[in-house]
C-alpha cells in the first residue's frame, strides 16, 4: 500500500474536527485503529508515531523522522487521556443540550408550518425595527456632522482672530473630533444590530 499523503494538518493520518480537536487513526488494508482526539496536531502526530512504531511501520510512514527508536517515540507521545466521572458528566450534559436544541428546532419548524401569519408578522416586525434603526443612525450621523461643522467653524473663527460664542471650557469644542463616517457598523455600539 503506498504511503498516504499528508492531510491539511500537515501530519500523516490526522484530521481536524469541527470542534477544533485533531483525530488520529492508523489505517491499512486489514486494520483501522483509532487513537483518539487531541488538542493539537503536534500531540496527535506524536501519538500516531508511537502507535506506528509499535505496529512495526516503516520510518518513511512516520511524521517525525528524527525519532529513531520505539522508546523515543513513547517518551515524546502525550499521555493517554483518562475519562473521569467529570468528563462523562460533561459529555452527558452536552448531549442533553444537543437533544434540547434539536427538539427546539423541530418544534419551531412545526410552529412555522402551522402559523405562517405569525411568521409573516414577525418578519414585518424585524423589518420595521431595521428601518427604524437605520433612520435613527442616519439622524445621529447628521447631528454629529452638524455639531462637528459648528465646532470646526468656531475653531476657524478663533484661528482667524475672531471671537467664538463657545466659552473656553465649553464641551462642544470636543465635537471637532467626532467621527462622521458613513459606515454604520462603526457608529453602532453593537447592541442594536438586527442584521442577519
Amino acid at each position: 500500500m503506498p504511503p498516504r499523503r499528508r492531510s491539511a494538518s500537515g501530519y500523516r493520518d490526522i484530521r481536524q474536527r469541527p470542534n477544533g480537536g485533531f483525530y488520529v487513526e492508523i489505517r491499512s488494508v486489514d486494520l483501522r485503529l483509532s487513537l483518539g482526539t487531541y488538542d493539537t496536531a503536534h500531540e496527535a502526530a506524536r501519538a500516531f508515531d508511537a502507535a506506528a512504531w509499535r505496529l512495526g511501520r516503516p520510518r518513511l510512514q512516520m511524521n517525525f523522522p528524527d525519532v529513531h527508536t520505539l522508546q523515543q517515540a513513547l517518551d515524546l507521545a502525550p499521555l493517554p487521556r483518562l475519562n473521569s466521572a467529570q468528563d462523562r458528566a460533561e459529555h452527558t450534559a452536552l448531549q442533553r443540550r444537543l437533544l434540547v436544541a434539536q427538539e427546539d428546532e423541530r418544534v419551531m419548524a412545526e410552529w412555522r408550518r402551522r402559523h405562517p401569519e405569525d411568521v409573516a408578522y414577525e418578519q414585518e416586525y424585524w423589518e420595521r425595527r431595521r428601518e427604524e434603526d437605520t433612520r435613527r443612525r442616519r439622524e445621529e450621523r447628521l447631528d454629529r456632522r452638524r455639531r462637528k461643522a459648528l465646532a470646526c467653524a468656531q475653531a476657524d473663527l478663533v484661528n482667524a482672530g475672531g471671537r467664538s460664542f463657545f466659552t473656553e471650557e465649553d464641551v462642544r469644542w470636543f465635537d471637532i473630533w467626532l467621527s462622521t463616517c458613513d459606515d454604520t457598523n462603526d457608529d453602532d455600539d453593537g447592541a442594536d444590530d438586527w442584521s442577519d
